[in-house]
C-alpha cells in the first residue's frame, strides 16, 4: 500500500494560501516536471484571479519520501459552505493558514467549525511572518482561543505550529530556527496528520465534487472510504433518496500532481475521480454492486437569499449578447444546479423568470458574472431575504459581521449598523485598528458596505458569515435616495448631464447610449423623477462671449456588479451583458408605472 495523507487547507482570502501552494509545488519540481509557468496555480478561473478569493474546490497531490500528500484547496467564503462542507469530508487533517498580523478572521472560523466538528487533526501555519507588523505570539493566542471558543477537544487544542513566509518559501518550527524551505511544514503533515485507515470490505466511496468535460460528460470526485474501487468491475450508485440503480466506471483517475493519471484501481484512503456514470451528484455513495451500502448522507446549507432570474427585455436586449431567450437561461440554470450544491432555482408561474436562491449576495453573484462572461444576457431583481416560520412566528436569518476599522471612525460604525438592527457583541483594539463584531439580520447587511467605506474613507474591513435563524427583528430603513430616470431613448449629451448636475450623481457619461426608464443617476431627494440626459443645445446665430463655456462634470459613480445588486430597490432590475450593467426600472414605460402605483 502507498503511504497517502489527506490535507484540506483553510484559511481566510488573502492570507496566502495559494501563495504557499504554489511554494510547495516548486519545491516539490511539480511545476518544472509540468513545465507550469503560471502562478497562482489553484485561483485556476479568471474570476478567482482577479477577486484573489477560492471558489471552486481543487484537488493536487504532492509526492514527497515516498508519501503521496493530496492536498484538497477549500473556498474560503461563508458564501460557499456547500462546497465547504463536502470537500472536509474527504481530509483527515486541515492546514490553517493564518496571517500573522491579522490572526483568525471570520471566515477562517466559519471552515475551522466544520472542521473541528469532522474531528479533523489540525497543523497551524502563521504565515507572511516577513510581514514587518508581525506579532506571532498574540496570534497564537487568538487561535488558542478560537479553538476553545469552538469546542475542540483535547487533542485537537494540541496542535503543532508553522511559522512560514509562503512568498520567500521557508517554514520554521521555531522562530530561530535556520529559514531554508518548507520541509519542517512536509515533515509535520507526515508526522501528524494520521495515515488513511484502510477498511477492508465491499467498496464504498462518496462524491464530493463534480466536474464537466464536453468529451466525457459528468466526472465525480471523491475519496475511497472502504475496500478497493475498481475500472469495469459491477457498482450500484446510491443516490440521496436512497434509490439504487446499476452503474459502471468506464475511466479511473488519480491525481498526481497537478494532473490526473488513469489507473485500473484505487485502494481505500486515496481521492479519485470516475468517468462513465451519467446521473451522478454529489453526496451520492458507489458502492457495491450486490451488497449496497450507503454512506452518511452530506449536510448542505441552506440558502438565505433569493433573486428573481428573468430575460433581458430593454430596448438594447441582444445588441451585446449571444444568449438571450428564456430557453438559454433555463439550460445554463439547470446546467448551474448540477454542480452548485447549495443553489435553489424555482418557477414563479412566469415562463421567463425563475426565482434562484443561494448562500448570499456573492454566492449570487459569482454566478451571475460567469453568466454573464459566457455572453448571456439578463435582468436580475433585487435580493430578498429568505424567512421561515419558527413555533408560529416570523423568523430571519442573523449573520455575524465583523467589521475593522481605524480608531478615530468607529463610533460612527457602530451608530450606522445599529440602525440597521445590528447587535454589537465584541469589541477590541487591534493596533490602529477597531474590531467591532455584530449580529445582524442578513437584510441590514444589503448596501451596508458602500456605507461602511464611505465613512471609514475605504479603510473598512468587512466580513460576515450566517449565524442562525432569529425572529424578526423589524423593520429597517433602506435607501432614501430616490433615481433619475431616463425619459427618452438616445445618446446622453455633456450640455444634458451638466444642467442637470444639482439634481443628484450620475452613473453614465456623455455619449453613452440610454432608453425610456432607464436609471441614469441617484436624485438628492427621496423620491424619482424624470429627467432629459438626451437634450442638446440648439444652435443660435447669436454669439456671446462665455455662451459656450465648457461643461464641467463629475465623474460618473462607476458600481460593481455585487453593489449594483445591493444597491436597487424593489420596483428596479439589473440589467447585465457581456459589456454591460445597467440599472433600470422593472416597468420602463412612465405611465404604465404610474399606474401601476397607484394600483398599489
Amino acid at each position: 500500500m502507498q503511504k497517502i495523507r489527506n490535507i484540506a487547507i483553510i484559511a481566510h482570502v488573502d492570507h496566502g494560501k495559494t501563495t504557499l501552494v504554489d511554494q510547495l509545488l516548486k519545491q516539490s519540481r511539480i511545476f518544472r516536471e509540468n513545465q507550469v509557468v503560471q502562478e497562482r496555480f489553484l485561483d485556476s478561473n479568471d474570476l478567482e484571479r482577479e477577486r484573489g478569493i477560492t471558489i471552486l474546490a481543487k484537488n493536487i497531490s504532492i509526492p514527497y519520501n515516498d508519501t503521496k500528500i493530496n492536498l484538497i484547496d477549500t473556498p474560503g467564503h461563508a458564501d460557499f459552505g456547500g462546497e465547504v462542507e463536502r470537500v472536509l469530508k474527504m481530509a483527515d487533517g486541515v492546514l490553517l493558514l493564518v496571517d500573522s498580523f491579522e490572526g483568525p478572521m471570520p471566515q477562517t472560523r466559519f471552515v475551522l467549525e466544520k472542521a473541528l466538528h469532522l474531528h479533523l487533526k489540525p497543523i497551524i501555519v502563521i504565515n507572511k511572518i516577513d510581514r514587518a507588523d508581525n506579532r506571532p505570539a498574540e496570534v497564537l493566542d487568538e487561535i488558542y482561543d478560537l479553538f476553545i471558543d469552538l469546542d475542540a477537544d483535547e487533542s485537537q487544542l494540541d496542535f503543532p505550529v508553522i511559522y512560514a513566509s509562503g512568498r520567500n518559501g521557508w517554514g520554521v518550527k521555531k522562530l530561530s530556527d535556520p529559514k531554508v524551505d518548507l520541509t519542517p511544514l512536509l515533515d509535520t503533515i507526515i508526522e501528524y496528520i494520521p495515515q488513511p485507515i484502510f477498511e477492508d470490505g465491499t467498496t464504498q466511496m462518496q462524491i464530493t465534487t463534480l466536474d464537466y468535460s464536453e468529451y466525457v460528460g459528468r466526472i465525480g470526485i471523491g475519496r475511497v472510504f472502504r475496500g478497493i474501487l475498481k475500472k469495469n468491475q459491477p457498482l450500484s450508485i446510491i443516490k440521496r433518496s436512497g434509490k439504487i440503480s446499476q452503474a459502471a466506471i468506464r475511466q479511473l483517475f488519480i491525481f498526481e500532481g497537478l494532473l490526473r493519471k488513469e489507473v485500473d484501481e484505487v485502494p481505500a484512503g486515496d481521492i479519485c475521480a470516475i468517468v462513465g456514470v451519467e446521473n451522478i451528484d454529489i453526496g451520492d455513495t458507489i458502492a457495491d454492486a450486490e451488497n449496497p451500502e450507503p454512506l452518511p448522507i452530506i449536510a448542505i446549507d441552506e440558502p438565505t437569499i433569493s433573486m428573481n432570474f428573468t430575460v433581458n427585455t430593454s430596448p438594447l436586449y441582444g445588441k451585446e449578447g449571444k444568449y438571450v431567450t428564456s430557453r438559454h437561461l433555463f439550460e445554463r440554470l439547470q446546467k448551474e444546479l448540477k454542480s452548485n450544491v447549495a443553489l435553489r432555482i424555482e418557477d414563479t408561474g412566469s415562463p421567463d423568470t425563475y426565482k434562484v436562491s443561494g448562500r448570499g449576495i456573492l454566492h449570487l453573484s459569482v454566478l451571475i458574472e460567469n453568466m454573464r462572461r459566457e455572453g448571456y444576457e439578463i435582468a436580475v431583481g433585487a435580493p430578498k431575504v429568505i424567512y421561515k416560520e419558527i413555533d408560529g412566528k416570523k423568523a430571519e436569518p442573523i449573520e455575524i459581521l465583523v467589521i475593522d476599522v481605524p480608531n478615530e471612525t468607529a463610533g460612527k460604525v457602530i451608530e450606522l449598523v445599529s440602525q440597521k438592527k445590528g447587535e454589537m457583541i465584541k469589541m477590541e483594539a487591534k493596533g490602529n485598528l477597531t474590531k467591532l463584531e455584530f449580529h445582524i439580520p442578513s437584510r441590514g447587511l444589503i448596501g451596508l458596505r458602500n456605507k461602511v467605506l464611505t465613512i471609514t474613507s475605504g479603510e473598512g474591513i468587512i466580513h460576515h458569515r450566517f449565524y442562525q435563524y432569529e425572529f424578526f427583528k423589524g423593520s429597517i430603513p433602506q435607501r432614501n435616495s430616490g433615481s433619475l430616470i431616463a425619459m427618452h431613448s438616445g445618446q446622453a449629451t455633456a450640455y444634458a448631464i451638466d444642467s442637470l448636475q444639482d439634481r443628484g450623481k450620475f452613473f453614465i457619461e456623455p455619449g453613452e447610449t440610454v432608453y425610456m426608464g432607464q436609471v441614469v443617476g441617484e436624485y438628492n431627494k427621496d423620491t424619482d423623477i424624470e429627467v432629459h440626459v438626451t437634450r442638446e443645445k440648439k444652435l443660435t446665430n447669436m454669439r456671446a462671449s462665455g455662451s459656450d463655456k465648457a461643461a464641467k462634470i463629475t465623474p460618473a459613480i462607476k458600481f460593481s456588479l455585487e453593489e449594483t445588486l445591493e444597491y436597487i430597490k424593489d420596483d428596479e432590475l439589473v440589467e447585465v451583458t457581456p459589456l454591460s450593467i445597467r440599472i433600470r426600472k422593472s416597468i420602463l414605460d412612465p405611465t404604465e408605472r404610474r399606474r401601476f402605483l397607484k394600483k398599489d
